[in-house]
C-alpha cells in the first residue's frame, strides 16, 4: 500500500495534507525517514510512525450504535442527518455504512462497518439472521396474533412474510411485545402489526444475529466491537473472520 494512502486511511488528513506531512520528514518506516508519497509499505509487517507515534493499521471497523430517533440509516441524505453524520472523524475516515436499516423514528441496535463480506452475509436472506425488537402497540395483542405471526402474515403489498416469533410481555389497550424476524422489508414490523389491525407506537431493536445492544450506550452513542463480538457475528453466518 502507498504510504500516502495508508496515512490518509488512518485519519492523518487528505492525500494533499499527508504529502505535506511526508515532506516535513516526520514519517518513518522501520525507523527510516520516508518523504516520497509513492513509497509502498506493508503495514502488517513494517512499523510506520508519525511524530514518533506508531500508526495502528486496521482495514475494517465495526461499530455498535444505539441509534436515536430522527436519524436516517444511510451514509448520506439531502434532507436529514444520517447515522454516519454523528461519527467521530477518526471513525468516519473508514467510511462505514449501516448494515440494514432502521426507520427514522426507530431506535436501538445498529451495526456500522466497512466489511462488505460480513455485511453481505448478515443481510443474505439465505442466512435468516434474526433481529429482535421491543415495541409498544396501540391495541390488545392476542394469542391469535402470535399464531398469525408464526404462520407469516400478508403485508399491504401482498407479500407474505416469513414466520415471526412474537412474545407478549403485556397485553392491554397498550401492549408490550418482543418480536424476532429474519427479514428486513421496508417498515416490516409496523406493517406486520397493521396486517392484524394494530399500530406500533414505539419501536426499538434489541439485538441482531444474537448480539445484544450494549445497555451502557445511550441513544446516539456507539462503540467499537471487540474481537470476540466480531468473531461471534462471523460464526452466526457460518463464516470465519479474517
Amino acid at each position: 500500500m502507498r504510504i500516502d494512502k495508508l496515512l490518509a486511511n488512518m485519519g492523518y488528513g487528505t492525500r494533499k495534507e499527508v504529502k505535506k506531512i511526508l515532506k516535513s520528514g516526520v514519517v518513518r518506516v522501520d525507523a527510516q525517514p520516508v518523504k516520497d508519497a509513492k513509497t509502498h509499505v506493508d503495514p502488517e509487517k513494517q512499523e510506520v510512525t508519525v511524530y514518533g507515534e506508531t500508526v495502528e493499521y486496521k482495514e475494517f471497523i465495526y461499530l455498535m450504535m444505539n441509534k436515536p430517533q430522527g436519524l436516517i440509516s444511510a451514509t448520506e441524505d439531502q434532507n436529514d442527518m444520517t447515522v454516519v453524520d454523528i461519527l467521530q472523524p477518526e471513525d468516519a475516515v473508514f467510511e462505514p455504512f449501516p448494515v440494514g436499516r432502521l426507520d427514522k423514528d426507530t431506535e436501538g441496535f445498529l451495526l456500522l462497518t466497512n466489511d462488505g463480506k460480513l455485511t453481505h452475509q448478515l443481510l443474505s436472506p439465505k442466512k435468516e439472521v434474526g433481529k429482535r425488537y421491543y415495541a409498544l402497540i396501540d391495541g390488545v395483542v392476542t394469542e391469535e396474533d402470535v399464531k398469525a405471526f408464526e404462520r407469516g402474515v400478508t403485508l399491504d403489498d401482498g407479500y407474505k412474510t416469513k414466520p415471526g416469533d412474537l412474545t407478549i410481555l403485556q397485553s392491554g389497550e397498550e401492549s408490550e411485545i418482543e418480536l424476532v424476524i429474519t427479514e428486513g422489508k421496508f417498515h416490516q414490523v409496523k406493517r406486520m402489526f397493521e396486517s392484524v389491525e394494530k399500530k406500533v407506537t414505539y419501536l426499538k431493536r434489541l439485538s441482531m444475529a444474537g448480539l445484544e445492544l450494549d445497555e451502557d450506550l445511550e441513544p446516539g452513542e456507539y462503540r467499537e466491537l471487540n474481537d470476540e463480538e466480531i468473531e461471534f457475528l462471523y460464526q452466526q453466518t457460518g463464516q470465519k473472520s479474517e
